[in-house]
């Protein structure tokens, strides 16, 4: 996505508009769910699916090649035996 810029004021109750062509920029429409984020560099707004995607690839970096479903598959079994 090419980066997109513009200026907007904090509405009532803390409201903020995202513009159309960010929006549309972002694959998100009205009534869709936001990722909301805040750091050191300011907030930052992603539609549900980036923000999975995003942890899909944290998680994939310290998985190397395990599969943690099924990890947490077997160790669900192991706890279901032992009770």
């Amino acid at each position: 996505m090419s980066s997109l810029s513009t200026r907007t004021k904090v509405g009532a109750g803390g409201r903020i508009v995202i513009p159309k062509d960010m929006r549309l920029a972002m694959g998100v429409k009205e009534g869709d769910a936001v990722v909301l984020e805040c750091d050191e560099s300011g907030l930052h707004v992603r539609s549900v699916r980036t923000a999975v995607k995003l942890l899909q690839q944290t998680v994939a970096k310290y998985a190397k090649g395990r599969s943690l479903s099924a990890e947490l598959i077997a160790e669900r079994r192991r706890e279901a035996e032992r009770d």
